[in-house]
Formats: structure tokens, C-alpha cells, sequence
């Protein structure tokens, strides 16, 4: 039977990322608010992803493993962490909480007069005319599929039972900055197709037929993540990605 306090904690996780770090990135990228400072943007949009994730761990961490990303779920469930029918659960909710922070976050710009969707957007991910770069298809791919590999790789290592006790929190958090930084001009970065899904939704569009990109890459990079832990370290792990509530250790949550 799934645990209702882990889809829960995984709905609001989920949420609490894109409301605050996508807002973010709406407010650099659709405002301007650094006004022709890309770097500046950037930077403080990588940031917001990183720092979100690192409370969330604290937050989260102990009742669910604060995965809030569908590709670590799938990365977990591939290297032998999870049953599949959690798995499902944990997708579901982070789908659903990628939606509602989406939602939140749209009726809070729409009270700024002046605010479109089609123009300053929703913090979503994109390819030729919606990636800063004008990066294509194909790249875009390949870009998500890598920067999720990276990502999706540390969580396992850093959350693995010979890893250094007490230091997942930070190293996943600022993994997640590190693949923002440079992902972020070419598509925008994903590496979780729930944050990305949920206000592409909002916005439609470009952004709607683009998002399969963004949902299909990252699972990908997830599952050789996944081969390449299970190649290096023998073996699944006896851990389940879903800690004790009672045992769990927050700076050893599993992040994404």
C-alpha cells in the first residue's frame, strides 16, 4: 500500500520547486529583471533550482527521499531502489504538484499588469526560437539527456550506502546548479519533465509542442544513470530511496 505522507510530501515538494525556482526564472528571463545581463540571469536562476532543492532535502527528505523530479524516481526505480507501484505514486504526485505550483505561480504574474503568457512566459524549456542559443531539436536532446545523466548519477553515488554519511544534501543541490549553469542558454535546462510539463501546460503553444523533449530526454539520461551506478558498484543497492521517517538522515536525502 503506498504511503499517503510520501506522495504528499512529494505533491508539495514538487510545487514548492516550481512556484519558486521556474518563478525565478520567469522574473530573469520573461522580466528582465537584470535587464540585458545574461550572466546575471543565469546565475541567479541556477541558484534558485539549487537552494530550493537543498531546503527541500531538509524539509522532505526524511518522509519521502524528496525525489520532486519523475527522472530520479525512474532513476531509483532502474537501479533497483523502488517497487514499481511507488514509483507510480511518486510520479503521479510530482506531475500533479508540477501542475499546481505552475497554476499558483501563473495567477501571481497575471496580477502584475502587463503580464503574458506569450511574452514573459513561465519559465519554459525550449529549442530553435525558444532556447537562447536557438539551439535545434536534436541538441536539445542530447543536452538533456547528458545533463541528466550527470545529475541523476550523483543522487545514486551520493545517496549510495558506501557514499560520505551527511553530505547529499549539498552535493545534489549544487549538481543541480552546476548542470543549470550550463544548460540554462542552451534549452533552459529540465532534467525533470515534471517541472518542465507542468508550465509548459500553462503556456501552450511552442512551449506544449516542445515539451516531449523535455519529458523523453531526461528519462533517458536517468536509465544509463542508472546502468552506469549498477556497472560500478556491482549490484542494487539495499537502500529504497524512500527513507524511514524515523531513521532518515535530511542531509542524506535524495534530491533532484
Amino acid at each position: 500500500m503506498l504511503d499517503a505522507r510520501k506522495l504528499a510530501a512529494e505533491f508539495v515538494g514538487t510545487a514548492v520547486l516550481v512556484f519558486i525556482a521556474v518563478g525565478v526564472a520567469t522574473e530573469n528571463f520573461g522580466f528582465k529583471l537584470f535587464g540585458s545581463s545574461l550572466v546575471a540571469g543565469v546565475v541567479a536562476t541556477a541558484f534558485a533550482f539549487g537552494l530550493v532543492l537543498l531546503a527541500l532535502a531538509y524539509a522532505i527528505g526524511p518522509i519521502s527521499g524528496c525525489h520532486v523530479n519523475p527522472a530520479v524516481t525512474l532513476g531509483f526505480l532502474a537501479a533497483g531502489r523502488m517497487k514499481v507501484a511507488e514509483a507510480i505514486g511518486y510520479v503521479v504526485a510530482q506531475v500533479a504538484g508540477a501542475i499546481v505550483g505552475a497554476l499558483v505561480l501563473w495567477q501571481v504574474f497575471s496580477d502584475i499588469p502587463g503580464y503574458s503568457r506569450k511574452v514573459q512566459g513561465l519559465g519554459t524549456d525550449g529549442y530553435g526560437g525558444a532556447s537562447l542559443v536557438h539551439i535545434n531539436q536534436t541538441g536539445a536532446f542530447v543536452v538533456e539527456v547528458v545533463l541528466t545523466f550527470v545529475f541523476v548519477t550523483v543522487i545514486l553515488f551520493a545517496t549510495h550506502e558506501a557514499a560520505i554519511q551527511g553530505a547529499a544534501g549539498l552535493a545534489i543541490g549544487m549538481s543541480l546548479v552546476v548542470v543549470h549553469l550550463i544548460g540554462i542558454p542552451l534549452t533552459g535546462t529540465s532534467v525533470n519533465p515534471a517541472r518542465s510539463f507542468g508550465p509548459a501546460l500553462i503556456v501552450g503553444h511552442t512551449a506544449l509542442s516542445q515539451v516531449w523533449v523535455f519529458i523523453l530526454a531526461p528519462l533517458v539520461g536517468a536509465v544509463i544513470a542508472a546502468a552506469v551506478h549498477l556497472l560500478m558498484t556491482g549490484k542494487p543497492d539495499a537502500l529504497t530511496g524512500t527513507p524511514d521517517p524515523d531513521k532518515a538522515d535530511p542531509d542524506a536525502a535524495t534530491v533532484a
